[in-house]
């Protein structure tokens, strides 16, 4: 079985000064986009399981997109690190149903 090494270069005492606060890292408020709201469909990583994926959504109004997808949808979903994930291949109810709202385009195969 593989060691794995810990980092024990950081500084966490100094006896002039006592102990040392690391801050942390603070998480980027949301990756740059484009303005366009990208739908895909994939299954990898996922036993084989189809899951649309809906990316470039401003996280002000992915919350509440997850919920109303997956009503519309009938089926489960998750807001995963900014992506919408929805169960099941409905790119198109999907892309029908953010027509209106955003700039759309299906993404991938």
């Amino acid at each position: 079985m593989a060691q794995r090494r810990i980092d024990t270069t950081q500084l966490v005492y100094s006896s002039e000064s006592g102990r040392i606060r690391q801050e942390a890292p603070t998480p980027s408020a949301a990756p740059p986009s484009d303005g366009v709201v990208r739908i895909s469909r994939t299954s990898s990583g996922r036993k084989g399981k189809t899951v649309t994926l809906v990316t470039g959504v401003p996280m002000g109004d992915a919350a509440e997109l997850v919920r109303e997808l997956k009503r519309l949808c009938g089926s489960g979903g998750a807001l995963k690190e900014g992506v919408v994930e929805i169960q099941g291949d409905h790119r198109d109810k999907v892309a029908a149903h953010l027509e209106g709202r955003y700039r759309i385009k299906r993404a991938g195969g």
